[in-house]
């Protein structure tokens, strides 16, 4: 098979970050991860950034997405997005990360948020039943 001359190589020394977030799967959109990088939910080597921050294999990023927070550090680059196994390839997360990660399911298994069971507005049926609940 022929080289498309029109894709990006993968043998790239530096990249933009929010390109590298975008193919390693980490947001769905490029303008998704240049808007966490703006908000300061993305950091690199600790420091707040720009999206145009050139990266390198090696740096250690800081992602905030959510509640959960992941600390990794970039293997290898690419401004192509593919599927997830190869994406995943991209980064390793660190140890402490993981562990982190672990301490918090397990937290939220154990002592759920009690919010976490309300789903809305209660339907009229529903409302009916706590107002009877309430009478007597």
């Amino acid at each position: 098979m022929k080289p498309n001359p029109n894709h990006a190589q993968d043998t790239h020394s530096k990249l933009r970050l929010d390109k590298w977030l975008w193919a390693a799967r980490f947001f769905k959109t490029r303008s998704l991860a240049v808007q966490a990088i703006e908000r300061g939910k993305v950091r690199v080597e600790g420091d707040v950034v720009k999206p145009a921050k050139e990266i390198k294999a090696g740096d250690t990023l800081h992602i905030t997405h959510g509640d959960a927070q992941t600390e990794l550090t970039v293997q290898g680059l690419s401004d192509v997005r593919r599927g997830a196994p190869e994406a995943q390839l991209l980064y390793a997360e660190t140890d402490a990360s993981v562990a982190k990660k672990q301490a918090a399911a397990q937290q939220k298994k154990f002592a759920p948020e009690p919010a976490a069971q309300l789903h809305g507005r209660p339907t009229k049926r529903q409302r009916r039943d706590l107002d009877g609940a309430a009478r007597y």
